[in-house]
């Protein structure tokens, strides 16, 4: 392996790589980042041009450059005006290489920029940050791995380039000709040394390139496992919120896949549940309240803005809407120190000191202190949710959406997390929307819950008639009603229960389409005298146990064939399980009829 006395293929190849790949960086992001939000039409087809240069052949691409940029291209002829051409020069060199490196810069940007949460973007807009801030702060650092392994192949790529570069920019010696093209004319000319060597300082420049960046990467994660094995000990705390009134309408249609969101309520100065299944609408509809999703129709005001209102084309930003949203994971970005998350949704016209002031305030409202330098995954579950809501009122929000903010947490986290939120949530001057599928926390934490089904109220009210009278079969389903049984009317005081074989005696009056009873589980008892109304004979079937309690399965005749063939299930507390299973069958249970359900379809 001889070292040629010519070393500028060399320079040339490694100053047009350069180049090619600073325009291929910045050109390659602003297109990944503008298909990332296209949903315009024919997004196939643009796809297809932005990669095509990795598709054809090297020559192909060389011709159709040679098509614009000759003398009788456009460009050409545009150039040729200024007396200029690119043409057999080291322009045309950087020219192809860019075109042909682009594609690799573009796709692993574009995946990079689809592999980040989209909670992050969204929970940066609703703290007021502009699309460029949400970019520049969130979306770029977290995707910078990815887009930087995507540097380092364009690199890799436009350094390797020839076909294309040896149709436009042609094969001058100490002007144009870079190693490809030095590695293939040695060989021609049959000097295999000098060949040698080239092909030996591409290799050790592209792959020292590829080096570098993947001990960086690793160099990052090592950190990161480190700073994460040194967590700080949970803190807890409970600290007031700045009063803040307000009052939310919403009106609202939207068309979804399976069906359509139809949602109407007024809220004011307190916490109201969203309760439902998964699917029914109720992270679409905090979604659609933030900004994040349009709706079909109707209308949103708050505190007397018109947020959203189809009819008359308005549509106020995410940024512009004054709304905190506390999502599942936090969405903390991982980029950012505590400080920062909390400062992120500051006011810009803040000055240093008084932000200064405000994060400080947040920490230490959040029993935090001195945890500002931290990164999100130096922090525990807890920590990590307190800091979101810091975030989330650090921002001054008149409406707070909490969408299941608990269940990412552990059992005994979740319910020490659940009294610091009610505790901050009752001190806040203005709504509070919770989505939740769990009815007890539902229960806990709200004032007022909306029952929803497919996108449609079932039921709204104080939780206290929610759950006693619940009125519907599904929402005494989604309440939790255990024991459901088809009924029909025999008196205007008596009902058959047909999927227990019993009568009952009612007093409550019966709905207009009256067509099901049900009863709580925790709310039927026990008892030894067999003449107390709606008393009734039953067999044990089957057991299951919880630490504290026990439900089991009863039928009202003894016939039971298996675990599920049984009528009813009750719930009792263990100490009063360890006397009744000592008592002979058959037990006797009593459905009193204040505690009867009286559904309609």
């Amino acid at each position: 392996m001889t070292v040629p006395l010519d070393l500028s293929p060399l320079w040339i190849s490694l100053k047009v790589a350069a180049i090619a790949t600073v325009f291929t960086f910045f050109a390659g992001i602003a297109v990944a980042y503008w298909m990332l939000n296209y949903r315009g039409k024919g997004k196939s087809i643009l796809e297809g041009i932005f990669v095509s240069p990795l598709i054809l052949p090297p020559t192909v691409v060389g011709f159709l450059l040679l098509l614009v940029f000759g003398k009788n291209g456009w460009v050409g002829q545009l150039l040729g005006s200024i007396d200029f051409s690119v043409v057999f020069t080291w322009y045309g060199a950087v020219i192809t290489a860019t075109v042909v490196s682009f594609p690799l810069m573009y796709r692993t940007a574009l995946g990079a920029f689809e592999q980040i949460d989209e909670n992050f973007l969204a929970v940066a807009r609703t703290l007021g940050a502009s699309e460029w801030t949400v970019f520049r702060r969130v979306l770029l650092p977290l995707a910078l791995p990815g887009v930087l392994a995507g540097a380092v192949l364009g690199f890799a790529r436009a350094l390797g380039e020839f076909g294309a570069t040896l149709m436009l920019a042609g094969n001058i010696p100490g002007q144009t000709q870079t190693i490809p093209m030095a590695i293939y004319f040695a060989v021609e000319a049959g000097a295999m040394n000098e060949a040698w060597f080239w092909a030996v300082v591409i290799l050790l420049i592209s792959l020292s390139g590829i080096f570098a960046v993947n001990v960086w990467q690793d160099q990052r994660q090592k950190s990161r496992l480190l700073a994460t094995s040194r967590k700080l000990p949970s803190k807890t705390g409970i600290a007031a919120i700045s009063p803040t009134s307000c009052g939310l309408f919403v009106d609202i249609q939207k068309q979804l896949a399976n069906f359509d969101l139809d949602l109407t309520f007024n809220s004011t100065q307190s916490t109201l549940g969203m309760l439902g299944g998964s699917g029914a609408g109720k992270s679409m509809l905090l979604r659609c309240i933030a900004g994040m999703e349009s709706p079909t129709k109707g209308r949103i005001v708050l505190n007397g803005r018109v947020l959203f209102d189809a009819k008359a084309g308005i549509n106020v930003p995410s940024r512009d809407r004054k709304i905190g949203f506390l999502v599942q994971n936090y969405a903390l970005f991982p980029n950012l120190t505590v400080a920062e998350n909390i400062a992120f949704g500051l006011p810009k016209s803040l000055s240093t000191i008084e932000a200064r002031k405000r994060i400080e305030a947040q920490l230490d409202s959040v029993q935090l202190q001195g945890y500002g330098d931290r990164y999100p995954h130096q922090l525990s579950g807890g920590q990590q949710q307190r800091v979101a809501l810091a975030r989330v009122l650090a921002s001054e929000p008149e409406v707070i959406l909490l969408d299941e903010p608990f269940s990412a947490l552990d059992t005994h986290l979740r319910s020490q997390m659940e009294q610091e939120v009610i505790a901050r949530l009752q001190e806040f001057k203005g709504v509070s929307l919770l989505v939740t599928h769990n009815l007890e926390e539902a229960y806990r934490v709200c004032d007022d819950l909306t029952v929803l089904e497919q996108g449609q109220t079932i039921a709204h009210g104080s939780k206290y008639d929610i759950f006693e009278r619940p009125g519907k079969l599904g929402v005494a389903q989604l309440t939790g009603c255990k024991n459901i049984s088809p009924a029909q009317v025999i008196t205007p005081q008596t009902i058959l229960a047909i999927g227990w074989g019993i009568h009952l005696r009612v007093i409550e009056p019966l709905p207009a389409q009256f067509a099901y009873v049900g009863i709580r589980a925790h709310q039927i008892r026990f008892t030894d005298d067999r003449t107390t109304e709606n008393t009734f004979p039953c067999w044990l079937v089957a057991t299951s146990e919880t630490p504290h309690r026990m439900t089991v399965f009863l039928k009202f005749t003894n016939d039971a064939t298996d675990p599920q063939d049984y009528h009813i299930q009750a719930e009792v507390f263990k100490e009063r399980w360890d006397v009744l299973k000592q008592k002979p069958f058959p037990w006797f249970v009593q459905l009193e009829s204040l505690r009867l359900i009286l559904l309609e379809a």
